[in-house]
């Protein structure tokens, strides 16, 4: 639906439906495991603001409180994809 949204609380990186459920994905990326990996970059810090940005989204764009959201992380390490559905509750 939509792709690096924007708005004065940050940025989510793409916005869709999987099914009838909305879904918010941040999106990680590692080239190498230095820094850790790339999923847990996604702290609580980082949930919240997406959280926050979600709330945003949906009065924005008058997404009713009956449809079902979801917040997913995909992770790349070193070129290997892991899509982690449902990665954090609502905060």
């Amino acid at each position: 639906v939509k792709k690096n949204y924007r708005n004065r609380f940050g940025e989510i990186d793409l916005i869709g439906y999987d099914g009838d459920t909305l879904v918010f994905f941040e999106v990680k990326y590692r080239n190498s495991n230095r820094c850790g990996y790339a999923e847990e970059a996604v702290d609580a810090k980082k949930q919240r603001i997406i959280c926050r940005i979600s709330d945003f989204y949906r009065v924005q764009y008058k997404i009713n409180d009956n449809v079902g959201i979801r917040y997913d992380v995909v992770a790349i390490n070193q070129g290997n994809i892991r899509w982690i559905k449902n990665a954090f509750p609502y905060c």
